[in-house]
């Protein structure tokens, strides 16, 4: 037997070990239909499935038990969770995000979540398969990556983010630097040049901390092509609108918000959270500078995730930030089984951007071409994305 063999071989046993020591876990863990595990205690566990909650018969012995599961989680990435440190984000081995929190912060015992991520990487036509944004509006994200666009994910809790995020990641030509920042590491490129950063918690003494700021700040010396951080939560937010502003265009990232204008409301708000005394106005400014496309995620009543609006930021009127919506999804009500019917679409209003994906020769949709032909020589071009043929796409979705 090879070495490569025994070590692939060990890895396997590794994963079994590991598998098994999840206990009753394991099941839920290994179900590729659930996107999320909701431990409330030793005797409720809840999965998330086809965008409904539901109670499971998963019980674990005792508080003990759940106890021990968990830190056998969080100490194979290298974090810990205890009284002194009740709370703790980390991940499964298999890249699943995970957050736990204990006694005395959780009252009635240990609580732990698990956001399941495909095995398989999704891409953009799956998105399309979905029902979470059409041709067109995948097309134009795409073109939108590949013309270095500044773009912000903006979306609720278990909408998307990071799944979108992921793929419009996999736009990224494959000779760029990327650099990836997340507080626990979850995104999956396959790019083969990617540095992959991830925050780390303080010690049992209270050092060593490394925090989401710090890696951006180190990351502008790592020469790259573009910055994915997984998500902007407070004061780094400057140091990555600065970074947009200075060079290092076609960076993504994502941040919780209810819409667009929230997005850029909560921006300015985290810049504020790191420190600094600059008046609202010259952040409104930076953040006008940098950001390009806001793409707005919602999960809806009926459990299903929709793009819901793709929007630009155009630029300054006084003391407002100035944005133009691209597409936006209109509802048109719910079919006998209760779900919801909508119609992603194109408002008619010419992008700023688009002269820059003209200028840089990318391909748009046939839909954009026709309605924004290029004005240099009010050809219309119907060209199709390389990544997304439109014949097969069609043949697929019927």
């Amino acid at each position: 037997m090879s070495p490569v063999d025994v070590t692939a071989d060990e890895r396997q046993q590794s994963m079994e070990g590991y598998l098994q020591a999840l206990g009753p876990l394991r099941v839920l863990v290994e179900d590729d239909s659930l996107t999320e595990i909701m431990v409330v205690g030793p005797e409720m566990v809840y999965v998330e499935s086809q965008g409904k909650i539901l109670l499971t018969d998963v019980r674990f012995r005792d508080a003990e038990h759940l106890l021990k599961v968990i830190d056998l989680i969080v100490a194979a990435v290298g974090r810990r969770v205890d009284v002194r440190q009740p709370l703790c984000d980390a991940r499964l081995l298999d890249g699943s995000r995970v957050n736990a929190v204990v006694p005395p912060i959780a009252i009635d015992g240990p609580m732990l979540t698990i956001r399941k991520f495909a095995k398989e990487r999704l891409r953009i036509i799956d998105l399309i398969h979905f029902g979470t944004v059409d041709e067109a509006g995948a097309s134009f994200l795409q073109a939108c990556v590949l013309a270095r666009a500044n773009v912000l994910i903006s979306g609720g809790t278990g909408a998307g983010k990071t799944t979108l995020l992921n793929i419009c990641s996999g736009f990224i030509p494959p000779d760029e630097r990327i650099v990836t920042i997340e507080d626990a590491a979850e995104l999956q490129l396959h790019q083969e040049h990617v540095c992959r950063l991830e925050a780390r918690p303080a010690d049992v003494r209270g050092e060593g901390r490394v925090n989401i700021r710090d890696l951006v700040i180190n990351a502008l010396r790592m020469r790259p092509d573009r910055i994915v951080v997984g998500e902007v939560r407070g004061g780094e937010a400057l140091d990555m609108l600065q970074a947009m502003n200075t060079g290092h265009d076609g960076s993504l990232t994502t941040i919780h918000a209810n819409n667009p204008r929230d997005s850029l409301a909560r921006l300015e708000t985290q810049v504020l959270m790191g420190g600094v005394e600059l008046p609202s106005k010259a952040i409104r400014q930076q953040i006008a500078a940098a950001i390009d496309i806001v793409v707005q995620l919602n999960r809806l009543r009926d459990g299903s995730r929709r793009i819901t609006a793709i929007s630009e930021v155009v630029g300054m009127e006084g003391d407002t930030i100035t944005m133009q919506d691209i597409f936006l999804m209109k509802a048109e009500g719910a079919d006998a089984q209760g779900n919801l019917r909508n119609e992603f679409a194109l408002t008619g209003v010419r992008p700023q951007i688009i002269d820059r994906l003209f200028d840089m020769g990318l391909p748009l949709p046939p839909e954009i071409s026709r309605l924004f032909p290029d004005r240099r020589t009010d050809q219309v071009s119907a060209v199709r994305l390389p990544n997304i043929p439109v014949g097969p796409l069609q043949r697929r979705l019927g």
